[in-house]
């Protein structure tokens, strides 16, 4: 029994990767448990275990007293210098206590406890392993699906792939290989539990990293990524060296470099876009394939204007939005896109418009009828100039002038408004609206 015992630790460690340490630990501390359990014995215990022989022994720790109280704890100093003239008030000693019967139900036992020290042992085993892999890219095999995840098989552990990290119209069928991108580890109580993602931005970075050395070696960098999975994706790319392309590079002789990743995600267009220091450049470049005149930043909350061909407005917008949005999502920007001639009306606009508030418009004399009133008047200078038309046309011969007067105190000067009524000498029987009809400049 001693020689299997040694054997099965031999093929434990050599097959688990369990140490011969981790795996007599917890024999131990099984058969202290199962001593405990079966001879009704509470006091301390200890179990030694012979790493070479396979014995096993198991021993009663004593603590020696001047007068006992508790025998299974304690032993007497008398006692104790009968065993050993040096001991001292204090001291621990150690008695044999192992059952000749110690046998099927205790080594029952232990073997349940020892089981689950080793699958313990085994899951932090596999727990350390996959969390080096997190954040990092695996090969897998597809073994089986359901309603919630796609299951795949990373060797030691199975990881779970669920709907919402898989690409869009992507199907798999059973022994199909993979690359799966490492989201998460979970050291749970059923064991640890891997999270794989196939639409993670993260996942397009590992994969040129696998393709491309210069950007695994640091000479060609990753500045940022847009992605949309399944469709299309932006990678804005820098070289530390200036005399390496960083897009040559990533592209590859006759786009094999590149292609290789394309297919990886089952076609999903890639671009490819030079990273500058100067934001306009940088936002002109992420619009790529189209061609961009001018960015005007006209605020500082991360928005521009960018102006664009009439023929290639939509090109730079893209099917549905999606190259002005990962153009956005890979630049930090929000981006407004205008065609060259919407972009020149509104500028043009917006000059005549800052020309024409900066000039001072002062109507002292007018009705101004036929005055832009947007442009000239306040909101109340507009009300009274209205109700000094309307009460003036409503105003007959026989109506006092002062009533006139009053009515124009609070746009004009009374006694201009008087000056001016005596000029035009108006017959008694007419009506003012002569006078408003006739007389702009009123």
């Amino acid at each position: 029994m001693n020689k299997d015992m040694l054997s099965a630790l031999d093929v434990l460690e050599k097959d688990k990767g369990i140490s011969r340490e981790v795996v007599i630990s917890a024999l131990e501390a099984a058969l202290v448990s199962a001593y405990k359990r079966n001879y009704g014995q509470a006091q301390n215990v200890e179990v030694e275990f012979d790493s070479k022989t396979g014995d096993i022994h198991i021993y009663s720790i004593k603590e020696v007293v001047d007068m006992v109280f508790d025998s299974t704890l304690e032993v007497s100093l008398e006692d104790a210098l009968e065993i050993n003239k040096a001991y001292e008030m204090g001291d621990k000693i150690r008695f044999e206590v192992t059952p000749r019967d110690f046998g099927r139900i205790a080594t029952q036992t232990a073997k349940q406890v020892i089981m689950q020290r080793l699958r313990e042992a085994e899951r932090g085993i596999i727990y350390d392993e996959f969390i080096a892999y997190e954040d990092d890219i695996l090969n897998g095999v597809v073994e089986r699906q359901d309603s919630r995840y796609i299951y795949v098989n990373l060797g030691k552990i199975e990881a779970v792939l669920s709907k919402q990290e898989q690409i869009p119209g992507e199907e798999f069928e059973p022994h199909d290989r993979i690359k799966v991108y490492v989201t998460k580890v979970e050291n749970t109580t059923k064991g640890p539990q891997v999270y794989v993602s196939r639409s993670h931005p993260n996942l397009l970075k590992r994969l040129f990293e696998q393709e491309i050395p210069e950007i695994y070696e640091g000479v060609v960098e990753i500045v940022s990524i847009a992605r949309e999975a399944g469709d299309r994706s932006k990678v804005a790319v820098r070289s530390r060296d200036e005399n390496v392309d960083p897009i040559g590079t990533c592209v590859g002789p006759r786009g094999q470099r590149v292609q290789a990743i394309v297919n990886e995600l089952k076609g999903e267009n890639m671009d490819i876009v030079k990273w500058d220091e100067d934001p306009s450049t940088y936002i002109a470049n992420s619009l790529n394939p189209a061609q961009v005149i001018q960015v005007d930043f006209q605020s500082a909350n991360g928005s521009c204007t960018v102006v664009v061909p009439d023929y290639q407005l939509s090109l730079a917008i893209g099917k549905k939005g999606q190259n002005a949005r990962l153009a956005a999502k890979l630049t930090g920007y929000k981006i407004d896109i205008k065609s060259e001639t919407d972009y020149n009306e509104i500028m043009a606009e917006r000059t005549a418009k800052e020309e024409y508030i900066s000039e001072e418009v002062i109507l002292e004399d007018s009705l101004v009828d036929n005055v832009d009133y947007d442009q000239v008047y306040s909101e109340a200078e507009l009300d009274d100039t209205v109700e000094f038309v309307e009460e003036v046309e409503d105003l007959n011969a026989e109506d006092d002038i002062r009533e006139y007067d009053e009515i124009a105190e609070d746009i004009m000067d009374a006694d201009a408004v008087e000056d001016r009524i005596a000029e035009v000498e108006l017959d008694p029987e007419e009506d003012y609206t002569e006078l408003v009809e006739g007389h702009d400049d009123i």
